[in-house]
């Protein structure tokens, strides 16, 4: 059942341009795959899709990890504005683009950051302190602006 979901998502995000996640869960929809958004959400990092500005995309046409858009490009392209707040920093991003950024962000296991919480434009970066969270700020101001 996986599988063929993933292959569905493919043929989808490859024939259409596809902008949010609501969209996608109709497509899949009327092929057949009654997905919930967690389900969804878990199938597109799996899938390593990123958001661009037509919508969501394989990189280069396939999942693969070497190819994958790095953590700065993604930053300079969809974040805009970063604050701190004590250990926490929060990160504004291009609508629909939190969920790319956090994923981009996770995997870049930074020694600043604990984990993200990702909404639609908002990603809440936790540090395990005030100074550490200075750091990343200052690091992400460097990359967005």
């Amino acid at each position: 059942m996986k599988h063929g979901r993933h292959d569905a998502i493919r043929e989808v995000v490859g024939s259409s341009p596809i902008s949010n996640q609501d969209e996608l869960r109709r497509m899949l929809l009327k092929r057949g795959f009654d997905v919930t958004q967690a389900t969804l959400s878990r199938d597109i990092r799996e899938l390593q899709l990123y958001k661009g500005p037509r919508g969501y995309a394989l990189p280069n046409g396939e999942a693969d990890e070497d190819i994958r858009p790095s953590a700065d490009d993604v930053l300079a392209n969809f974040a805009i504005r970063v604050r701190q707040a004590l250990n926490q920093v929060v990160l504004t991003t291009a609508e629909g683009s939190a969920q790319t950024v956090a994923i981009a962000i996770d995997r870049e296991e930074w020694p600043e950051v604990v984990g993200t919480i990702a909404g639609d434009d908002t990603i809440l970066i936790i540090c395990p302190d005030a100074k550490q969270a200075a750091t990343l700020r200052t690091k992400l101001e460097g990359i967005v602006r």
